[in-house]
């Protein structure tokens, strides 16, 4: 088992969602989340001011799959996410991690099948 966590940007989040649930990944956790990177934040204008933004909104999936599901989910999400062919500054991470044991509150089921 391994945990997925994918920082994206917010407005990929429904089409990261469907492309997923067209896999059969249907189980994950959305969290907001700000943060910046090469990017280093933004400049913006309001009222003819200049604020100055040092953290970026993004969204964070948190995923959990069993091994045979993460190729193709972490495909499918870097595919999703990104922006314009290439992908651009700003676009996300995908970070795995291993997962020891996930256990079913409701279900008492541990393991693989609690995923």
């Amino acid at each position: 088992m391994k945990l997925v966590v994918a920082v994206i940007q917010p407005t990929k989040l429904h089409a990261v969602r469907e492309a997923l649930d067209n896999i059969g990944v249907t189980r994950m956790t959305v969290c907001d989340a700000q943060g910046y990177g090469r990017q280093r934040g933004q400049t913006e204008f309001y009222r003819g001011n200049e604020y100055r933004t040092n953290l970026l909104r993004k969204v964070a999936l948190e995923i959990t799959v069993n091994d045979d599901f993460l190729e193709r989910t972490v495909e499918t999400i870097t595919s999703v996410a990104r922006t314009g062919p290439e992908g651009t500054i700003g676009d996300g991470k995908i970070f795995v991690l291993p997962t020891e044991e996930a256990i079913d509150i409701a279900g008492g089921r541990r393991g693989p099948e609690a995923v």
